[in-house]
């Protein structure tokens, strides 16, 4: 698509586009997205693309699922818009929201509705500050986030990521925010260091972080169980359950962001699970609606909620909220998007269709472009180098990647450069016979680039 196309110059004019180079944009022009059906979008020339990445990582079901528009249809002729406030409520949120709780077998208690996992996040913020303000501790409000961690874009939010690109220009990270390092071997290891002694130093590291900063000031430790916007990193088998009995130690709030992961995308319907994480706080969004409405859910255990609620009674209310908190058209299209992953058995279907789509990307390893394959389920990456034996990065970072990017798009696949590693993260209804049209395609493309590389 160029800026000679009528459509296309007025979305140069008037339209500010996210995470995108805004200059370049003004000479490039977009390609424009007109209609979507199964795995595959179409843009507005008839072209038909493989949407790798389910749009942003979230369009579960795939696109123009027929069921999800008729109940969004009958929910607008309904009730198209209630709210939470003031004792209010509306079905479709009180029936999603014991069906997130159902989901976790009771591990969780409440649920509380956004419009994004930005603003999901954000609420969890505020929510850790309550409880410790309720608990008489003033004091302990910080909270650790990872680097590379991704977690949102609002001013709270924003300062958990763990990426420059979300903190340079914006004055972030706000204070009380800290950050670990990230659970990448590949790259965080050291020379002879196994995956189980680096899980156990960044455990140490986590615990210095504490003491340094005194446990009394901090609050909470927050991680996606596997990282997406950071790279897709999939941390060692003993990350998780090490870095959270170090948060117990301490009595540190431990929160699970699966926006990315939750409903099925690693094989299991939760990541948590899969992990053996425990948490205090889960987010979720992306793929509870497939994208299909904005919508996001904070899933609080009975030992935050209880205190939560009694530090309203104390203050006369919980004062926080959205307008669009538990929107009656988005909850309804929430729970038919999970009945669908269940009736579909879509969580097995990730797991099965995934096996095949790591060994695949697998096979590409010996590649001289390929530094590392990673990932699980129905989400992974191949990271690209410059040099395989020193895992040196190309220069410019993230050259590589976008040109490889690029060179799939034209090939009919769309998926995301993040640096020079080359993100998938397909929609779960895909088959192992379109996995192996995803590859081939991928395969084709990082040779066409590196002709040129």
């Amino acid at each position: 698509m160029t800026t000679s196309d009528p459509l296309a110059r007025s979305d140069v004019a008037y339209q500010l586009h996210a995470y995108t180079n805004a200059q370049r944009h003004r000479e490039e022009g977009p390609c424009i997205m007109d209609r979507g059906e199964g795995i595959h979008v179409y843009d507005t020339e008839g072209k038909a693309y493989i949407e790798g990445m389910a749009g942003l990582w979230s369009v579960a079901v795939g696109f123009s699922e027929p069921r999800l528009a008729r109940v969004a249809h009958e929910q607008m002729q309904r009730l198209p818009f209630y709210h939470t406030f003031s004792h209010k409520s509306n079905v479709p949120s009180i029936r999603l929201a014991e069906k997130l709780i159902g989901l976790t077998g009771g591990r969780m208690a409440q649920a509380f509705f956004t419009n994004s996992g930005s603003e999901a996040n954000d609420t969890i913020v505020k929510m850790v500050w309550y409880y410790n303000n309720a608990l008489g501790r003033p004091e302990k409000k910080k909270i650790i986030a990872r680097q590379r961690g991704y977690h949102g874009v609002t001013v709270a939010s924003a300062s958990l990521t763990g990426l420059a690109g979300n903190h340079r220009g914006f004055d972030l990270p706000l204070p009380r925010i800290l950050h670990t390092r990230c659970p990448h071997w590949y790259h965080e290891g050291l020379p002879g260091e196994t995956e189980t002694a680096f899980a156990d130093r960044l455990a140490a590291e986590l615990e210095a972080l504490i003491l340094a900063e005194g446990p009394e000031t901090v609050a909470a430790f927050i991680g996606e169980p596997v990282m997406g916007a950071g790279g897709v990193i999939v941390p060692p088998e003993t990350y998780w359950p090490k870095m959270q009995a170090v948060c117990r130690k301490y009595d540190i709030l431990v929160i699970a962001d699966e926006v990315i992961t939750g409903f099925g995308r690693t094989g299991r319907m939760f990541a948590s699970d899969l992990f053996g994480i425990e948490p205090d706080f889960m987010t979720l969004s992306k793929q509870l609606t497939s994208s299909y409405q904005p919508l996001a859910a904070v899933l609080m255990h009975e030992r935050v909620a209880s205190v939560i609620a009694r530090h309203s009674g104390e203050l006369g209310t919980f004062g926080h909220g959205y307008t669009a908190s538990g929107h009656p058209v988005a909850t309804a299209v929430a729970l038919e998007n999970i009945r669908i992953i269940e009736e579909r058995g879509l969580v097995d279907n990730a797991a099965a269709a995934g096996a095949v789509l790591q060994r695949r990307l697998r096979e590409l390893a010996d590649h001289p472009l390929v530094g590392e394959v990673r990932g699980i389920g129905l989400i992974a990456a191949v990271e690209l180098v410059a040099d395989k034996a020193s895992r040196a990065p190309f220069d410019p970072a993230g050259m590589a990647g976008a040109r490889v990017v690029r060179q799939s798009q034209e090939n009919g696949l769309i998926l995301r450069g993040i640096q020079d590693s080359v993100a998938f993260c397909p929609p779960l209804i895909i088959t192992e016979a379109q996995v192996g049209t995803l590859v081939d395609r991928f395969a084709q493309s990082l040779e066409e680039a590196a002709k040129t590389l």
